[in-house]
């Protein structure tokens, strides 16, 4: 049995989650969401009578701030943080990362995200490919899965797969779409990825956005299929010469309008933009297919 914990994005239920695993060596978290969120994340352990110093492992799918941007406040408290190779350097040394992110996200950047402090390397644990780490009776196997970033690891455990972005955005019942941001969006590696998750027959996913689905090979066929959709309508506007400014607003009609069409809410389609804003996935689709082209 594992707890979701609501994170409570900029005020929203079921954006991000953190996901808790209780183990014979105590608490196993699953993503640590922004630091923006980390009150929350606090109350949710309390419910179920944690403290975060009692977590002692943090798992993460990747780097980005809302999935990793807290897990420095663990590793504070002692806790060891599971990570991808790729994802080692910017999480001891986070300040490519902000500044980076920064140069995105301006003013908003606090408010987004909280801050982001760099994590000692004795609290860094690098996961190799189908690696598995054994925590108080129980076994997690990192399986790295690319696309969404080239530093993305899916959690298996038992019968259940952890999905972070690789299984895409899906939220109160509506359908999956594909978060796209830069910088290492790639189509060719992401459809890989799902082949590999649906690989190893999981009886569930569990999206960080957000939670269960029960059934894997039909939830990853939407994902391949409005992943590719999505794919080719970015690479015929920006063939015919639009810029991202130009390209955004129709974007965010198109996509939103898919949405609709699938009976989500206008309130849904909020909480969509909040996980997955559409202007990040022009940027990241425009790039990808800028690089390929152009090589």
């Amino acid at each position: 049995m594992y707890h979701t914990l609501d994170l409570h994005f900029q005020n929203y239920e079921h954006a991000i989650a953190s996901f808790l695993i209780e183990t014979d060596e105590g608490p196993v978290l699953i993503e640590s969401g922004p630091y923006s969120t980390f009150p929350s994340l606090e109350k949710g352990l309390s419910n179920h009578g944690y403290k975060v110093s009692d977590v002692k492992h943090v798992l993460l799918s990747h780097i980005h701030f809302d999935h990793a941007g807290a897990a420095w406040a663990f590793a504070e408290k002692g806790a060891k943080i599971y990570l991808h190779p790729f994802g080692h350097d910017h999480m001891h040394d986070p300040t490519k990362l902000v500044a980076s992110a920064t140069m995105i996200y301006g003013d908003q950047m606090d408010t987004l995200w909280g801050k982001m402090e760099g994590i000692p390397k004795k609290n860094l644990k690098v996961m190799e490919h189908e690696e598995v780490v054994e925590i108080g009776g129980h076994s997690f196997k990192a399986i790295h899965s690319p696309g969404h970033a080239k530093h993305h690891i899916a959690w298996q455990w038992k019968d259940t797969i952890f999905t972070g972005d690789v299984a895409g955005v899906k939220i109160e019942g509506g359908p999956v779409v594909p978060p796209c941001p830069p910088p290492d969006i790639n189509i060719e590696d992401w459809l890989q990825s799902i082949d590999l998750i649906l690989s190893k027959n999981p009886n569930r996913l569990v999206l960080t956005h957000f939670g269960e689905e029960m059934n894997p090979n039909i939830h990853m066929q939407e994902l391949r299929e409005i992943l590719k959709d999505w794919s080719e309508w970015m690479k015929v506007k920006w063939e015919a010469g639009m810029s991202n400014d130009e390209i955004t607003p129709e974007f965010m009609a198109y996509t939103a309008k898919q949405l609709k069409d699938r009976g989500v809410s206008d309130h849904g389609i909020k909480l969509y933009e909040a996980a997955n804003p559409s202007w990040m996935s022009v940027a990241g689709l425009v790039r990808y297919w800028k690089k390929k082209l152009e090589n």
